[in-house]
């Protein structure tokens, strides 16, 4: 005999006055969708079906449209994982290094919350125009490398280390992986604070 799993169930009402365990999912009799719960929300998340969305399901071209995204949505997450006051930081653009790696400190005692690397175009390669920011790009085998943030008495560090190995970027046009000339790109960091 097949085994059946049933998980609570209830009207809208019923839903709208029940709070869940973290993790606990029911369903909606009435809107015939479910609810997420997580333990301190009274009624839950109700996760929106197919044929309800905008642009999903049968009701349109099933592409997802971020514009449909309400502005409360991006404010709510944002001042949930980007507390505020926070800074944002750019470093000067720097040299590719040619081996070992390179430094860059910012006169601020915080710790990072999170840095962006880009390398910055300053002669057409690899079909890109001047002045244009790369993210896609990589130190020998190692893709969108990562560098380390330390803060000492002088300030927050970042430091990318290459071991010598050659830089490249996806080809802004097939997004083959593409030698670069260290001499025509730049490198900058972005630091969250």
């Amino acid at each position: 005999m097949a085994k059946v799993l049933q998980i609570r169930r209830g009207t809208t009402a019923q839903n709208d006055n029940f709070t869940g365990m973290t993790g606990e999912i029911t369903f909606d009799t009435d809107a015939k969708t479910l609810r997420v719960h997580d333990g301190q929300t009274l009624g839950g998340f109700a996760l929106a079906r197919a044929d309800t969305v905008s642009g999903g399901g049968t009701t349109g071209d099933g592409d997802f449209d971020i514009t449909d995204v309400p502005t409360e949505f991006w404010q709510q997450l944002f001042a949930q994982y980007c507390p505020a006051p926070f800074t944002v930081m750019t470093s000067q653009l720097l040299p590719i290094p040619v081996s070992g790696g390179t430094e860059y400190g910012f006169e601020t005692s915080k710790n990072a919350m999170f840095v962006q690397t880009f390398l910055i175009c300053q002669t057409p390669e690899a079909g890109y125009s001047i002045g244009e920011y790369v993210s896609a790009f990589g130190v020998g085998d190692c893709p969108a490398p990562m560098p380390n943030t330390f803060v000492d008495s002088i300030g927050l560090h970042v430091k990318l280390l290459t071991g010598g190995q050659a830089f490249w970027v996806s080809h802004k046009n097939t997004g083959a992986q593409t030698p670069i000339t260290n001499e025509r790109w730049r490198l900058l960091f972005r630091v969250y604070c």
